[in-house]
């Protein structure tokens, strides 16, 4: 009777209750998981703003920019394009100018990329002088334009006034780029100075108003004079208001998670 008793099958009841209240565990747990994880919507809880850095007398300190190092020019050259920069978006009511926005910087950072070098242009000759409408088809790089183009600025500095030219007043400055602009200055044979001025001048606007990742724009205030709204992600809830909606610009770096 006891050998019967050990052959028979295990009670259903037990079985069961281990098989419900094992799965009605398991689905508590998954349940509490899926259930916060919705409550949450899956998302981080927000840093804690890193606190604000101060000097010994509770004034707010300059947190350094470590995006403004020069990577190609040398520091004379770097004065002498901030100088002229200046001069061609200089300060004003409306905002900052070209030096404040860091602009040095960003044609410094151009250079010394492979754009700098023509990296991804056709450079074999025959070199010719091409329609007016065609642009310069130049034998040497932009590094090179520039290092010419800034040698010939000092020359006509000296020449004119006896003066460097990051050391001149602005309307001598302003002279000096009005020469250049006209083509009075040669750079190089080939290369006006028509020709750096108008390169000058386009890198001098792309450094205000391209994103601050680049090394200008200083804190996109080039593009909070222009109130541009810089890089957002959408406009679905501004897109059917019929009047100018004014947005906090936003760069590439508020898209990388933290």
């Amino acid at each position: 009777m006891a050998e019967q008793h050990n052959h028979q099958p295990p009670d259903r009841s037990r079985r069961q209750f281990l098989k419900y209240s094992g799965a009605a565990i398991s689905g508590a747990v998954i349940g509490g998981v899926i259930g916060g994880a919705i409550a949450g919507g899956f998302k981080k809880k927000a840093p804690a703003p890193a606190p604000t850095p101060t000097t010994p007398g509770g004034q707010a300190a300059a947190v350094a920019d470590y995006n403004q190092a020069t990577m190609y020019f040398t520091q004379s050259q770097l004065q002498i394009t901030q100088a002229a920069v200046e001069r061609i978006f200089p300060k004003d009511d409306l905002g900052p100018g070209a030096a404040e926005l860091g602009v040095a910087y960003y044609i410094d950072h151009q250079l010394a990329s492979p754009w700098g070098i023509n990296g991804r242009e056709y450079r074999t000759g025959p070199y010719v002088k091409g329609e007016a409408t065609q642009g310069d088809y130049q034998s040497i790089h932009r590094t090179e334009v520039f290092n010419l183009g800034l040698i010939a600025i000092q020359d006509a500095s000296m020449k004119k006034y006896n003066n460097k030219f990051p050391d001149l007043a602005d309307d001598q400055k302003d002279a000096i780029l009005t020469l250049l602009e006209k083509g009075d200055i040669e750079v190089i044979n080939g290369i006006t100075g028509t020709s750096f001025f108008n390169l000058l001048r386009t890198l001098t606007l792309e450094g205000v108003y391209a994103d601050p990742l680049y090394g200008g724009n200083k804190n996109m205030q080039g593009w909070k004079m222009r109130k541009y709204p810089g890089n957002q992600m959408s406009y679905t809830n501004i897109m059917e208001k019929a009047e100018f909606v004014t947005m906090e610009p936003m760069s590439l770096r508020d898209h990388i998670a933290h």
